[in-house]
């Protein structure tokens, strides 16, 4: 599934290709891509700003909020010419350049969601269990303590909580783990602000990174745009199971952690 700075890679490359495009007419092929609203609102309708919360794209036109997720497998085309092959394209929106934006699924998971514009997203049904974006200046070393230290859930599964930093994923929460010694089966009772100061810190900076280096392209999501992440070749434990630790040599292991596939270091990674 893509992770915060994946999708940031997909919306700033859509603003590159469709800046104020016109939707002339839509096709929706499956109906359950429509989570809340219709898609043909959109007809009528330019393109007007991109932005993105969390694993979220949020395409603004005149009069709405074109709210998106592509969940495992979701990618989007465009096409100079409408596509023949149509398996997987469950809807189609014509643009009045003669273009085609085309959303790909083959696992059908994505959804979107047209509501009429608001100042505040997270008013919005489909956003109102998202928190605050990892680049978000709400999100604090303080605000995470306060928002996780009465909870004996481990840090990972916080990490994973979109209610509390919306952006991070599987892939991430790993490397943040890592980055800041912390085993991820830590109880976050346990934490210290300077923990939280500290994990805030370096979720920034890895996910910047992970953006400006075009997203991590591994199992099943990539671009539909051909741009190929390069942050994969920067993974310090991810995937990296049975080699020697970056930090001391010591042998990187695969864990579960409530059935999430995860990889550590135990030398280097403090469990508290």
């Amino acid at each position: 599934m893509p992770e915060g700075p994946e999708v940031q890679v997909v919306i700033r490359t859509l603003q590159e290709k469709l800046q104020d495009a016109l939707i002339t007419d839509v096709e929706v092929f499956y109906p359950k891509l429509e989570e809340d609203g219709h898609l043909t609102d959109l007809i009528g309708q330019r393109i007007r700003k991109f932005s993105r919360l969390g694993k979220y794209m949020i395409f603004e036109t005149d009069d709405y909020d074109w709210i998106a997720h592509m969940r495992m497998e979701g990618k989007f085309y465009v096409f100079f010419s409408a596509p023949e092959d149509r398996r997987h394209i469950h809807a189609i929106f014509h643009l009045d350049d003669g273009r085609y934006l085309c959303y790909h699924d083959t696992r059908k998971f994505g959804r979107m969601s047209v509501y009429p514009k608001t100042e505040d997203l997270h008013s919005l049904p489909m956003l109102k269990n998202v928190g605050y974006d990892y680049t978000d200046p709400h999100v604090t070393g303080d605000y995470l303590y306060q928002e996780i230290h009465h909870s004996r859930r481990c840090l990972k599964m916080a990490l994973l909580d979109q209610r509390i930093i919306a952006g991070i994923g599987n892939i991430y929460a790993n490397e943040i783990c890592f980055a800041c010694g912390l085993d991820p089966r830590s109880r976050c009772t346990r934490l210290s602000k300077k923990d939280c100061a500290l994990i805030v810190d370096v979720t920034r900076r890895i996910l910047n990174e992970a953006d400006a280096l075009g997203g991590t392209t591994v199992h099943s999501f990539a671009s539909g745009f051909g741009v190929t992440g390069r942050f994969q070749q920067h993974l310090q434990v991810h995937m990296q199971d049975g080699k020697p630790c970056p930090r001391c040599g010591h042998t990187i292991e695969k864990i579960m952690v409530q059935n999430r596939g995860t990889y550590l270091c135990r030398n280097c990674q403090k469990r508290k």
